[in-house]
């Protein structure tokens, strides 16, 4: 199957300009006041990734967001540094590459075969940092982006199902419709048992972007000379790039992001992923006028409506499909 075809397989019904602007509208109404004091969370573009994930239904939608914005809150992940995340990173298990795919996207790749020795927590802040990053980064034209995982190596020592399951949840569940596409390159044949546990974290929308490649496969090198310059793409993918991952010049420009960051919010700019959190005084109008409308108390008028449980949807970064998509059998 070809990359092109591929993607025709998994184009869902599509809305009009007015329908999906009045969708948002809706997104909007529900949320309440909250949606005026976080313009960047609640931008036409923000809403309709939370819509489509959603299959645009406006009150799923609109508590999916609302969740988002109560976990932003509370994970603060628009303060995360590099050099809170540097020795993570120092590992070269999860990178942005230096180049983009034929359509424009972003490039994430895993060496899943490296195993970290940080904690659950800090391979999570991590991925949160190279997400906001990569969004920092992101050209308007194109909001997703693609993974590689590269199977090199691995072993079922290599991952929990617990971390995998945080991962997917945090994908899913605050970052929806910024997978465009996640290969999963060469997987060894033990991987099918912890493939069998992982899939029901996975939801179906993310389910059908995910497709498994195998160098010796005709269907798989076509799919990836469609999807990268072979020349700039590591080798450990079939590409002829071998220098892959330089810690030092990955670690500059992180830093020289870090900068662009810091001076977007210094400035009162809301970078793509930040949001503030002042509050309205609509907000608080049932308290006193002195009373400054703390983070919690905002989290706390986002549940009143209904519980958001920050595990209410299922997750994962991976997941398969058809063909050239399904595990190989050995």
């Amino acid at each position: 199957m070809s990359f092109k075809k591929l993607r025709e397989s998994v184009i869902e019904r599509t809305f009009s300009p007015e329908e999906q602007q009045d969708k948002i509208g809706e997104v909007r109404k529900i949320i309440g006041p909250v949606a005026d004091k976080f313009p960047t969370m609640c931008s036409d573009s923000s809403v309709l990734r939370f819509l489509i994930a959603r299959s645009y239904n406006t009150k799923k939608a609109a508590k999916m967001l609302k969740g988002s914005i109560k976990w932003r809150l509370e994970f603060k992940s628009e303060n995360i540094r590099w050099d809170d995340i540097a020795q993570e990173a120092s590992l070269g298990r999860l990178y942005r590459a230096d180049y983009l795919d034929k359509q424009g996207r972003i490039v994430f790749v895993i060496r899943a075969g490296v195993q970290s020795s940080s904690s659950g927590m800090m391979q999570i802040k991590y991925l949160v940092y190279c997400l906001e990053n990569a969004i920092l980064n992101l050209s308007s034209q194109e909001e997703q982006m693609v993974w590689i995982i590269d199977f090199q190596g691995w072993n079922s020592s290599c991952i929990s199902l617990k971390v995998t399951r945080d991962t997917a949840q945090i994908l899913q569940g605050h970052y929806p419709e910024r997978l465009g596409l996640a290969i999963l390159y060469n997987p060894p044949k033990m991987f099918e048992s912890f493939w069998t546990m992982v899939r029901p974290f996975i939801e179906p929308k993310t389910y059908k972007k995910v497709t498994f490649a195998y160098p010796d496969n005709p269907r798989s090198c076509k799919m990836m000379e469609e999807l990268f310059d072979m020349d700039k793409l590591e080798s450990y993918f079939g590409g002829k790039n071998t220098v892959g991952f330089n810690y030092e010049a990955y670690a500059q420009k992180m830093r020289e992001d870090d900068r662009k960051m810091s001076d977007l919010i210094d400035s009162g700019c809301s970078s793509p992923g930040y949001i503030t959190s002042e509050v309205s005084e609509s907000l608080h109008s049932r308290d006193s006028q002195d009373e400054i409308f703390s983070d919690e108390a905002v989290c706390s008028y986002l549940e009143e409506d209904d519980e958001i449980k920050q595990a209410q949807t299922p997750c994962s970064q991976f997941e398969p499909k058809n063909e050239v998509l399904e595990p190989k059998n050995e």
